[in-house]
């Protein structure tokens, strides 16, 4: 039998030396190549290569026999030392034939795209400006980001919309038209909020309201702001969180007039301006405040006491701004009423619980592309958000720890399967820490000291006080950006940990929330500024309090015609045994859902 021609046929052994995954002088691989960036194709060939194959020859692997050259069945291989360790065919009768060469290809310009280092400044400027093109808007996988803008401060810029309105501070004001797009697609999963709008615009309950807000601005809040202004109010609005504006929401909502002072990436001085911004805006008094965290209610209160006396409600949505609230109330300080949104059967039953199960999974894998399975975790805390992040931990096949305070909600992730752990009984073995307690400092300096190399560590409560990272901001320890909202955390022993978002909210600062739990709480908050602005002189004091139980039924049918659900209705004979209104409310306020 012949021999087959194997010439020109590349193997593992023998690739490129400078290929794109040679390691370089520091032992490390400069990474994966894009096949499209390095010129991976056949026709970047380099011209050492060799010409190609002849016709009825194989070229890269695709062989055509030659029945002339078909080798023995019997052949046997030994080395041709005249191929420098080469191999040769030793046939039957006695000849011996050369044995395949094996050519080495290179590809265009890889050296350029592979072997050239940047420098460190370099590396930084390009990590940052990948980092920002792909993450300026997390909500959507390709970014709206005008790059020759990205250095430029927004408070720098002078910016004015197509109608010549220029009282708003945004990135890019030409990212109206992608924020539009993304306010549509958010109105279709806000059905509640939609009906509000359509059946209270012709009433317009919030005529004369004047609201300022400090939330998370993204496409689901612009439908609340929109749905205000329907109903008559007059909305200046900034961000509660520096990584969670959508700029191109934002935009969208310049556009369409609103007075909107955010952008992702603000510094805590931007924070407090643009806040400043919305309030100390001349011949404009605010009469209500929408508030998720407290810090509105805070700078109003402490550098405008004259302002909040005149206030004549504030809604609050987070735990940590309600608890500000009950503070303020304690003290006897609080001059208005207030509205714990936060606590509401709508708010802690649905957004809490079920938008921190799907959330937290997404935060993850945006920022670290992470495996759960096999994963140990540790949640601290196991109030409604606790209880999303574990059920979605557990059911992805990670082994989940839980840290809590409270012996009834200790006592609940005991029953739901997962171990009650001290935190710093497992703080050595776990691959990943979620905070999610409302607290400060759970997550302190020893602990991080004590965190296995490569541990994850991310914040899923509203504020940034829960992780203790000041105390990593000190000359022994290195700080690396690795993308938008992930930093690695070097120790001199070169042990690194990552943190995620700077300790601040992880789902909003990293990735996206449901739209549709979101509609829920919006209508909530909807229905608590309606309340608090119309309600009689006298009907609430100068305390805090919950939302009235009809209002929570309320906003919970209106979603429920998403679902084709039907409700039973009460007989008369059945709502007097039970001493019931037959439209409700269904449950005292003392009941637990």
């Amino acid at each position: 039998m012949a021999e087959v021609d194997l010439k020109d046929v590349p193997t593992g052994k023998h690739l490129p030396t400078d290929s794109p995954v040679t390691p370089t002088s520091e032992g490390k691989s400069l990474g994966r190549g894009d096949p499209h960036e390095a010129g991976f194709s056949a026709a970047a060939a380099s011209p050492a290569a060799e010409p190609s194959a002849k016709a009825g020859e194989g070229s890269l692997g695709l062989l055509t026999p030659n029945p002339a050259k078909m080798p023995q069945a019997s052949a046997m291989k030994r080395p041709d030392p005249q191929q420098n360790g080469g191999e040769a065919f030793v046939n039957r009768d006695g000849t011996v034939a050369e044995a395949p060469r094996m050519k080495k290809i290179q590809f265009a310009d890889q050296k350029q795209e592979f072997n050239k280092r940047p420098s460190k400044i370099g590396r930084r400027s390009l990590s940052r400006s990948i980092s920002q093109s792909s993450t300026d808007s997390y909500s959507s996988a390709a970014s709206y980001t005008d790059s020759s803008d990205d250095e430029t401060s927004p408070r720098d810029k002078q910016q004015k919309n197509s109608k010549g309105n220029g009282d708003f501070c945004i990135k890019n004001i030409k990212q109206a038209d992608f924020g539009r797009r993304e306010i549509e697609i958010a109105e279709q999963e806000m059905p509640a909020l939609m009906a509000l709008r359509k059946r209270a615009q012709g009433e317009k309950p919030l005529a004369g309201a004047k609201v300022v807000g400090c939330t998370h601005i993204t496409a689901q809040t612009a439908v609340l702001m929109e749905t205000l202004a329907a109903l008559g109010a007059q909305c200046r609005w900034a961000a509660c969180n520096i990584y969670s504006t959508q700029n191109e929401v934002a935009a969208a909502l310049a556009e369409g007039g609103f007075s909107v002072f955010a952008w992702k990436g603000e510094s805590e001085d931007d924070f407090w301006w643009c806040i400043d911004r919305c309030v100390n805006v001349e011949g404009w008094q605010p009469n209500m405040i929408l508030d998720d965290g407290g810090d509105l209610t805070h700078w109003i209160y402490k550098k405008y006491p004259n302002m909040f006396k005149k206030i004549k409600g504030i809604v609050e949505e987070s735990v940590t701004g309600v608890h500000r609230l009950y503070q303020l109330s304690k003290a006897g300080k609080l001059c208005v009423p207030a509205m714990n949104v936060n606590d509401s059967v709508t708010k802690q039953k649905f957004d809490n619980l079920y938008c921190c199960r799907e959330s937290i999974l997404d935060g993850l894998k945006r920022t670290t592309d992470v495996m759960f399975g096999g994963k140990q975790v540790v949640v601290c805390g196991y109030g409604e958000v606790g209880k999303g992040c574990c059920a979605a931990l557990k059911a992805m096949g990670s082994i989940v720890y839980v840290t809590e305070i409270d012996p009834i909600c200790a006592l609940q992730a005991c029953m739901d399967g997962f171990r009650l752990v001290k935190l710093n009984e497992v703080i050595r073995q776990v691959d990943i820490v979620i905070t999610c307690t409302g607290n400060k400092n759970v997550v302190v300096r020893e602990y991080l000291d004590r965190m296995k190399n490569g541990c994850i560590v991310c914040n899923m409560g509203h504020s940034n006080t829960e992780i203790d990272v000041a105390s990593l901001r000190t000359p022994e320890l290195t700080w690396e950006r690795v993308r938008s909202q992930v930093d690695h955390v070097i120790w001199p022993d070169g042990k690194r940990i990552v943190l995620l978002a700077e300790g601040r909210l992880l789902n909003l600062s990293c990735s996206t929330v449901p739209t549709f739990v979101l509609s829920i709480t919006a209508t909530t908050q909807a229905l608590a500024l309606i309340e608090l602005y119309n309600a009689p002189e006298g009907r609430y004091k100068q305390d805090v309090y919950l939302l009235p139980k009809k209002m929570d039924e309320y906003v919970a049918s209106l979603h429920l015609p998403t679902f084709d659900a039907h409700l039973t209705e009460l007989s008369d004979e059945q709502a007097k045994y039970l001493g019931l209104n037959k439209n409700g409310p269904f449950k005292p306020n003392y009941y637990r859902y």
